[in-house]
């Protein structure tokens, strides 16, 4: 479990016991319901991490709502968006393992995480991650509800793929953008798992070109 639903589960409990001691104990039931909600809300379980070569993983749990081709800094690229609502995990993770080479935190609005202005107006954490098939960017949307974002990490900091790196409180989205060659591996509507669910597959010719390029600069 995350940290956060210590504290905000342990802070409804003892609010209602002082409830239950100054009143009677049917007042704390709103609370105590609240104490179960964040426990359950902020539950983090272990991950499977596919070992596949060029595999980028979803950064989050949630409901597939956009498989777009972009142009995003004058270069072309596929995104993936996928809707977290109340219900699903929120810890997010890693798409590949990489350098992370760029943060940039975006101040904004907190427009509902379905709509497709959310992408550029909401609120949000951008990071561009570079490993060896390339570069990949993922977004931390947050949504109507959400007003926190978490991200645990600096600018040069490796990153394994599938690795928790921080979380969006109380209903989010995810993008994750990539090189446009690359396949893809889900549709509209799919049910992910952050770390666990293969989005797409990078061609494995970039992965050759970068073991050779690495190997000849190490000699």
């Amino acid at each position: 479990m995350v940290r956060d639903g210590y504290f905000y589960g342990l802070g409804c409990l003892l609010a209602a016991g002082a409830i239950v001691w100054l009143a009677a104990w049917p007042y704390a039931i709103p609370l105590l319901l609240l104490a179960v909600f964040f426990l359950w809300f902020f539950r983090d379980p272990e991950r499977q991490i596919p070992a596949v070569p060029g595999a980028i993983v979803s950064p989050g749990d949630g409901k597939v709502t956009d498989v777009s081709l972009i142009t995003a800094d004058g270069v072309s690229r596929r995104r993936i968006s996928i809707f977290l609502s109340v219900f699903n995990v929120h810890v997010n993770r890693s798409p590949i393992a990489g350098v992370i080479r760029d943060i940039r935190y975006q101040r904004g609005q907190f427009l509902n995480a379905m709509s497709a202005q959310s992408a550029e107006r909401n609120e949000q954490n951008i990071v561009t991650v570079e490993g060896e098939a390339g570069i990949v960017i993922f977004k931390q949307i947050a949504g109507l509800i959400a007003r926190r974002i978490v991200f645990n990490f600096k600018v040069g900091d490796r990153l394994a793929c599938g690795q928790r790196v921080g979380l969006i409180k109380f209903g989010s989205r995810v993008d994750v953008l990539f090189d446009s060659d690359a396949a893809i591996q889900v549709k509209l509507g799919d049910h992910v798992q952050g770390g666990a669910t293969v989005l797409a597959v990078l061609p494995v010719r970039q992965l050759v070109s970068a073991t050779t390029t690495a190997s000849r600069e190490a000699h």
